[in-house]
């Protein structure tokens, strides 16, 4: 389908069109930050700044009910008990609008995980198969952004549907999937052959703005062999509060936790994101801690975006470059700055 243009007295007709088939997600801001919330009709979308999350939880949500259950006494035979359980999959049609090239790469790296021909995660596949992302090039990357290091781009299509190019009085809007062609069926949307040189110009001044990217292809072998390293690890990890924000924030970060809640003789199991950087993470019902310290938990985030997720996955790098953990981070740990002292740091012989 050949692009077109979006005006921007017509953005909140066509968010509106959307939201008649879809549950459609918008950034919006809410005091100091812009959070995805469902489009109502009066939200007016914040499409200037970057999102200070990531729309991880349109796909992947924060809290989810997995299946309820319920055990039932024969009313013949008190003594035998039945368990009935239900599963609970959201299938509910799904566009999140506005988000950034990153943000939907982010999704690439659950895929790796939770889609595999071994193990289907379904309550994830539900949601993914029904969710579409429009989004928006970064005309003006943060001075965070480091995507360019990890393979992507301000212009990188990587997980979206649809792209908008932002332009002087609208967007260009491409399609980039078939599924998402068919979202630019609409009267809101005009021909944009006229305005695409406009839009190469935008994604061209945005990658002008991308700092030099760092090498990071020798960063797994030198992260295993680093792995002894305690003098190293605890040096990086000095001033990390092991808080957990940069996890929360994170578009590709897919720890998470199960527990049930019961009241009675029904219940819910519930799936909630965990913290890879909490004491509590692996911590065993022995009392056993594999990763007492912060700095073994440090190693792991790191060894695992750069390093183990890598040999795993076919050289794809468990991080897509957003830069909201540096950004959010309350100590300013610059997760780049230890990459580089990853890369650059002497190795003893004897660890070879």
């Amino acid at each position: 389908m050949a692009a077109k243009f979006l005006a921007k007295d017509k953005l909140i007709s066509w968010l509106a069109e959307l939201s008649e088939s879809n549950r459609t997600l918008v950034p919006h801001r809410e005091g100091q930050a812009v959070v995805f919330r469902e489009f109502d009709g009066d939200t007016v979308p914040e499409l200037e700044r970057r999102p200070t999350v990531p729309p991880k939880g349109a796909v992947f949500p924060q809290c989810e009910p997995l299946m309820t259950f319920k055990y039932e006494k024969n009313p013949e035979d008190p003594g035998k008990v039945s368990l009935n359980v239900k599963e609970r999959k959201d299938e509910t049609p799904t566009v999140v609008f506005g988000a950034r090239g990153c943000d939907a790469a982010g999704f690439n790296c659950f895929d790796r995980v939770y889609v595999t021909d071994k193990v289907t995660d379904q309550n994830y596949l539900a949601r993914r198969k029904n969710t579409l992302f429009v989004t928006e090039v970064c005309a003006k990357p943060a001075t965070t952004c480091f995507c360019n290091w990890v393979g992507g781009g301000p212009a990188d299509t990587a997980g979206a549907d649809v792209q908008l190019t932002p332009l002087v009085n609208g967007w260009l809007v491409e399609g980039v999937t078939e599924r998402g062609e068919a979202l630019m069926d609409s009267l809101y949307l005009t021909d944009g052959a006229d305005r695409e040189t406009e839009a190469q110009e935008v994604k061209k001044a945005a990658e002008a703005l991308m700092g030099e990217a760092c090498d990071l292809s020798g960063a797994p072998e030198k992260l295993l062999a680093l792995f002894d390293d305690k003098d190293f690890w605890e040096a990086v990890s000095d001033k990390c509060l092991s808080c957990g924000a940069c996890t929360y924030i994170c578009p590709t970060c897919y720890c998470f936790n199960v527990t049930d809640e019961n009241c009675g003789l029904q219940g819910v199991r519930l799936r909630t994101w965990d913290n890879c950087m909490s004491y509590q993470f692996t911590a065993e019902a022995s009392g056993h801690n594999p990763r007492p310290a912060k700095a073994n938990r440090f190693k792991n985030r790191i060894g695992h975006k750069f390093g183990y997720y890598p040999s795993l996955h076919g050289g794809n790098i468990a991080c897509v470059g957003c830069g909201r953990c540096i950004k959010s981070c309350p100590v300013s740990m610059d997760v780049r700055e230890v990459v580089r002292n990853v890369i650059a740091a002497p190795v003893a012989q004897g660890d070879k």
